[in-house]
């Protein structure tokens, strides 16, 4: 595993991987893989009901624990209105998603290495004047299928659901999708309609990470799945 800058030291699957919280995400990892008997689970969309929840955190530390059992693993940073992974893993934001699918840059150009062993990242690109559009474009959904061929574990992080509609649509081209809660911030109603959104979209919902629970060191996990 490659030495990280001290920027991405938050990144606690890859700094503490020993920790109760590392090994939280590894059960979260579990969970997911053995959702679906019958179906493989390769592209994960993660979202939240609203802004500050935690989604892109757990993104980068659930991409960087399926990195660590081995599997080829490419981070999407699909939030073309606030993305955040070039800062996680302190990577150029010159090129990316929306670079790819605007055609001003090809694969090769867009994916970088995180830094993690196995664990590649495609940033956002330049915000562009219409993220839902591009998230709706045939071009999107022939990516994920190339991207298909290349990686065993993709991993998108999108928008909240109730901010945009980027959300529900990255859902309808996954494979299942993991919704971000943070524990005493968003109210249970909030969190329904969140849910409603994906039910609209027939997405196949893997679970619900409970974020941000304060809890005793002695009692364990502040991470919780919830699978269906």
């Amino acid at each position: 595993m490659s030495q990280l800058p001290n920027k991405q030291r938050h990144l606690i699957t890859v700094t503490n991987p020993r920790s109760p919280v590392s090994e939280a995400f590894r059960a979260l990892r579990t969970n997911i893989d053995f959702s679906s008997v019958d179906e493989t689970i390769q592209v994960i969309m993660v979202t939240s009901s609203g802004p500050e929840e935690g989604k892109s955190t757990v993104s980068a530390n659930l991409a960087a624990a399926y990195a660590q059992a081995d599997k080829k693993v490419l981070l999407i940073d699909g939030d073309l209105r606030k993305p955040t992974a070039h800062k996680t893993f302190s990577l150029s934001n010159r090129f990316g998603l929306s670079s790819l699918l605007s055609q001003q840059a090809v694969l090769e150009d867009t994916v970088q290495d995180s830094g993690v062993s196995n664990l590649s990242i495609m940033t956002s690109g330049p915000i562009p004047p219409n993220p839902a559009e591009m998230m709706a474009s045939n071009r999107m959904s022939t990516l994920l299928q190339d991207l298909r061929q290349r990686y065993d574990v993709i991993l998108i992080d999108t928008p909240p659901l109730l901010a945009v509609t980027d959300a529900q649509i990255m859902a309808s081209k996954s494979d299942g999708v993991i919704m971000v809660v943070s524990y005493g911030k968003v109210k249970r109603d909030i969190a329904v309609k969140a849910k409603a959104n994906l039910d609209r979209v027939g997405a196949k919902m893997l679970g619900v990470v409970l974020n941000n629970v304060k809890r005793k060191a002695s009692e364990g996990y502040y991470y919780y799945y919830y699978g269906n």
